[in-house]
């Protein structure tokens, strides 16, 4: 017999682009076919969370819970799911949804899909006591890592491993905008043997005390030179001006991965900054198989998350302090058992 729900919980909503969430109390969603009900124990802030309440993601199902980066127990399962699932952890990632039947669905690279949906984006995420989501497009997370901790790895992490891969195997890495994703990364890339090169904003010390402390070489300023040639170089932070810097960055040969879903307009910049056989590329959102693989490498590195905590109703201050760059690391939303039992009072 399963326990009772209640009927209500509280939820951050944003009601139009540019305003400040507002803590509501929702009715607690039912499963439909194919879907799991997720108790929310943890959800991580990302960098796409404050694109989308700033205005510059301009799609978003309004009003709209944002988060998508969620880790929660099993509560209830829609019809054709297995209920041997019922309080299981699982985590549920940016990409919710896709047609299954198109070009690229079947080609491989279901990440670009023209019909997908993505969670805190089109669907309701995870700044709320309780979720939907697709069962098929969760994953089981790793043991040995606290709900707090592992949250990260669903959004920062799997976008920055896709983003690592696309890099190549180069043994000299760049990476510009040292948050979430890259602190993540370069613990991977120091484990398979790389020499990881961090750029900061301008005079940012101690971000770039944090980037050698996660294991980077060296650090510097986002257009400073680095004492070597870059075999590769991934760009986090959602600035166009740093495209022709990491361009400049870069041997022959070389290539540049804008790994973020937005970025403001790049430059104009010579040829010759591309010329060599340098490429620029882009990262699109992830596939299953990238969340299966990193979930399963994660633990061998093993990658350890640096996370600064916040309640749920703290979601604006979690934001606030990601859009000024004041985070070291992840940012995480944690909703304990007070929040849903405040959300079925209604108090």
């Amino acid at each position: 017999m399963l326990p009772e729900l209640a009927p209500k919980m509280l939820a951050m909503v944003l009601s139009r682009p540019g305003a400040p969430l507002e803590l509501r109390e929702l009715d607690v969603p039912q499963p439909g076919a194919g879907q799991l009900l997720l108790e929310v124990t943890a959800c991580g802030i990302c960098r796409t969370d404050l694109h989308i309440v700033d205005g510059e993601l301009t799609e978003p199902q309004l009003p709209l819970v944002p988060g998508h980066q969620i880790v929660g127990r099993v509560a209830r399962c829609g019809a054709g799911v297995n209920g041997g699932v019922i309080s299981q952890r699982v985590g549920v990632p940016w990409l919710g949804g896709t047609c299954g039947s198109c070009r690229y669905c079947l080609g491989g690279q279901e990440n670009l899909c023209d019909h997908a949906v993505f969670t805190g984006y089109q669907i309701n995420g995870g700044f709320a006591g309780y979720c939907l989501a697709d069962a098929r497009f969760c994953f089981p997370l790793p043991d040995g890592y606290p709900d707090l901790q592992v949250a990260p790895l669903l959004c920062a992490g799997l976008i920055g491993y896709r983003s690592l891969r696309m890099a190549g195997e180069g043994r000299q890495l760049g990476i510009y905008g040292f948050g979430a994703a890259a602190h993540i990364v370069t613990q991977v890339a120091v484990w398979q043997g790389r020499q990881v090169y961090a750029f900061t904003r301008p005079g940012d010390l101690a971000g770039q005390a944090f980037a050698r402390r996660m294991g980077a070489c060296w650090a510097g300023g986002s257009f400073d030179r680095p004492p070597q040639e870059l075999d590769s170089a991934i760009i986090f932070a959602p600035a166009g001006e740093l495209v022709p810097a990491a361009l400049q960055a870069v041997r022959k040969g070389g290539r540049v991965v804008c790994g973020g879903i937005h970025m403001s307009a790049i430059p104009s910049f010579s040829y010759d900054l591309l010329w060599g056989e340098r490429s620029l590329v882009s990262v699109a959102n992830l596939t299953r198989q990238d969340g299966e693989e990193f979930l399963a490498l994660a633990p061998q590195v093993p990658v350890r998350t640096e996370v600064t905590a916040f309640r749920l109703e703290q979601a604006n201050e979690a934001l606030a302090a990601l859009r000024s760059g004041q985070l070291e690391g992840a940012g995480v939303l944690l909703v304990d058992e007070q929040i849903r039992k405040r959300g079925a009072r209604g108090d």
